[in-house]
């Protein structure tokens, strides 16, 4: 199950994220979202669990981490925005 996590302070680390999110199943991977021009985190991810899922969503979401209130649910398939660039005539 793949999971979305928003709300993130930008200090969190992966080693953080893991840890709260082992304590109800396996994860198999954390992908901390950043900025592709600054580097910078933007304040969410998403994290793949092979079990665990959804105890994990049921304890976490709205829960506190560094004086922010987590959002966690299953994670959605990205809309389809089209391609980049501008319309070439």
């Amino acid at each position: 199950m793949k999971l979305y996590v928003g709300n993130l302070p930008f200090t969190a680390t992966e080693t953080e994220v893991r840890e709260m999110f082992e304590k109800h199943g396996n994860v198999d991977s954390i992908s901390l979202i950043t900025d592709r021009d600054t580097g910078r985190p933007r304040g969410f991810g998403f994290i793949e669990m092979s079990d665990g899922g959804e105890a994990a969503m049921g304890a976490l979401n709205g829960t506190m981490m560094g004086e922010r209130a987590l959002t966690v649910n299953e994670a959605r398939q990205r809309e389809d925005r089209g391609g980049g660039g501008r319309n070439r005539w």
